[in-house]
């Protein structure tokens, strides 16, 4: 399995990009609507015009006011694209992956795959021919250099700290459908509120969320996107997880393996080693002891959903893992 390694959020980094990142966070919704503008011309009144707009960066694009030929180089830029009903003409592979993201296979069959997560191979774009390219959280500003000769609409879609709503909007804006961005996001709560009303006796649960990595679990902060999704629903974090970040925390030795427990305990892994190492710890007493592993209450699910940034139809997938698990016991 190709592993993409993409920057993962730490509470250092976090801390020192906070500012710039809402910061970015607030231009990116400056854009919508009220500075977007049709241009004159011949090309641009055969493609429809454009419309100016504001990336996650801050950075003003210029952007086809209703783009045919999308390519999206994250699982989130193409989870975006997908619920709000359009098909891009490139992707890339998932998050851990060297194929889509098994979520959204079925909604991808027959599209061009252009490379890994934030690693573009530039002949298959170019082949693509893009007249947007969504480039997620890349930072590789040589990257961004050719992406933009190829198209100079390419626009950024997710500073460090934005959730997924702050980006889907973004998303929503830049391909000229925002009313429906809002929309979508307005009817995941309702469906999440109304999910957690139906969990029984374990409404308001306290759920810990947990990537297994090669050297350790990493519990999420309760902003992370599968924390917040559970949040949605009523349901709470072990004290200990009640962290107000994003971020995952730092690989926790078996020492305090404590750390992970909860009424319910959410298991995922990214990497083959990662699944080796939580098969290994299974078998250990400090495993064993877990208050949610005595009482059975483990879930284990994927982690190329539930470790993402998110989106829509991943927010979906958790809404409904979680679900299923509560409403079972």
């Amino acid at each position: 399995m190709t592993v993409s390694r993409r920057p993962l959020l730490t509470a250092r980094r976090r801390t020192a990009s906070a500012v710039a990142a809402l910061g970015a966070a607030a231009l990116l919704l400056t854009g919508c609507g009220a500075d977007a503008k049709d241009k004159g011309g011949k090309d641009a009144a055969a493609s429809g015009g454009t419309r100016t707009v504001k990336d996650a960066t801050g950075k003003v694009v210029e952007v086809p006011a209703n783009p045919q030929r999308i390519v999206t180089l994250t699982q989130e830029d193409l989870d975006a694209v997908l619920a709000l009903k359009i098909k891009p003409v490139g992707i890339t592979n998932g998050q851990g992956l060297d194929e889509p993201p098994a979520y959204l296979k079925d909604k991808v069959k027959g599209i061009d795959i252009v490379g890994g997560l934030l690693k573009p191979v530039m002949d298959k774009v170019v082949a693509a021919k893009p007249d947007l390219i969504l480039a997620g959280d890349m930072q590789d500003e040589q990257v961004l250099k050719q992406l933009r000769e190829i198209t100079p609409a390419t626009l950024v879609t997710m500073a460090p700290t934005d959730d997924w709503k702050v980006s889907f909007r973004g998303i929503g804006n830049a391909v000229n459908k925002l009313n429906d961005a809002n929309k979508v996001i307005a009817d995941h709560e309702a469906a999440a509120k109304a999910a957690g009303e139906k969990l029984g006796a374990n409404k308001g649960a306290a759920v810990s969320i947990v990537r297994w990595n090669p050297d350790g679990p990493s519990w999420m902060e309760k902003k992370q996107f599968a924390s917040g999704v559970a949040l949605e629903m009523g349901l709470q974090r072990p004290a200990n997880q009640n962290k107000d970040g994003n971020a995952h925390a730092p690989s926790l030795s078996l020492e305090k393996i404590n750390e992970i427990d909860g009424d319910w305990l959410f298991l995922s892994t990214l990497t083959s080693d990662g699944e080796k190492a939580l098969k290994d710890v299974q078998t250990k007493p400090a495993y064993k002891e877990l208050g949610a592993v005595k009482k059975g209450h483990v879930v284990t699910v994927d982690g190329s959903v539930w470790s993402t940034r998110g989106g829509p139809l991943a927010s979906d997938v958790v809404m409904n893992d979680i679900s299923k698990a509560l409403t079972k016991s």
